[in-house]
């Protein structure tokens, strides 16, 4: 993947936004990063032909309207989308929800810790892991077709 690195947050909340805009800027100054603030938006965005592909998607779980659950079955049903990477980054630690995400592609899943520092480690730990996978297997650049 040739230019800078784009990550694509998935996320209903303002404040994690922030946190996560925050984390990154701090840990991954050159990489680009890109909100969306719900799972239909997150879709669409993906499937924009006009738009470049990101190397990463953070996605949050727990969303009003199109959840995480959701965006991730659908992504993963298109052929296009098999090799893009998605971490599913959330609040929730239930069992059930790390099953759910997993049995439906998650590429990981990750606790959004409450204290700042963790989260930005965590954070920092899964991009560092993620988009080094993502270059070590060069992907087809470009977004999903419209689908």
């Amino acid at each position: 993947m040739t230019g800078q690195r784009l990550v694509l947050v998935v996320e209903d909340s303002a404040d994690d936004r922030e946190a996560i805009e925050r984390a990154l800027r701090a840990s991954h100054p050159d990489l680009l990063v890109e909100f969306v603030a719900d799972g239909a938006d997150g879709l669409a965005r993906l499937r924009d032909t006009g738009r470049p592909r990101p190397a990463l998607v953070l996605l949050d779980l727990n969303m009003p309207g199109t959840d995480g659950y959701t965006v991730l079955s659908r992504l993963r049903a298109e052929p296009a989308a098999a090799e893009l990477t998605v971490v599913v980054f959330t609040s929730s630690t239930a069992s059930s929800d790390i099953d759910r995400c997993y049995a439906a592609g998650a590429d990981s899943y990750i606790y959004k810790p409450v204290d700042f520092t963790l989260f930005r480690t965590v954070l920092q730990g899964a991009v560092d892991y993620w988009l080094e996978q993502d270059r070590d297997h060069e992907k087809p650049e470009g977004p999903l077709p419209p689908g």
